[in-house]
């Protein structure tokens, strides 16, 4: 019986989700773990701090967004729908763009009479988040396309 666990513990260890899951060790963390992770600077290092954080999170959401159109080239599937899913794609990560602004100036208008630095702060905590959960979310959308 001791042995029947070990093993299914070990294919378990081992499956394909926990593959894909272990080669995206990007935690995606949210506004106010990322504020919270900034805090123990002075202000202007806060500010400093999140301001790298939203450009790392820009950064690998271009990374994100070129690896699935490249996952799309070599989809094993119809040239038709490799097109149709690399403009759909386009079209999305335009719309996210839009998308990421808005609602980073709502989340910050929040803030209401609060300091110019703290609604700098909170847009850039904004914007890495929702990068970040950008990536993700076009990571895992492409995760199990059969190439060819």
């Amino acid at each position: 019986m001791r042995t029947i666990k070990l093993i299914c513990i070990c294919l378990a260890a081992y499956s394909p989700a926990s593959i894909l899951a272990a080669s995206s060790d990007l935690v995606v963390l949210g506004e106010r773990a990322l504020r919270e992770e900034c805090s123990a600077f002075s202000q202007a290092g806060m500010r400093d701090c999140l301001a790298k954080k939203a450009e790392s999170s820009q950064k690998a959401l271009r990374q994100a967004e070129e690896k699935v159109a490249s996952i799309l080239s070599k989809w094993d599937e119809d040239m038709k729908y490799i097109s149709q899913a690399k403009s759909k794609l386009t079209t999305s990560n335009n719309a996210f763009a839009k998308y990421r602004d808005s609602q980073c100036e709502f989340m910050v208008s929040l803030r209401g009479g609060g300091a110019g630095n703290a609604h700098e702060m909170g847009r850039l905590a904004c914007v890495a988040e929702l990068n970040s959960r950008r990536a993700e979310q076009l990571r895992d959308a492409v995760s199990d396309l059969p190439s060819k």
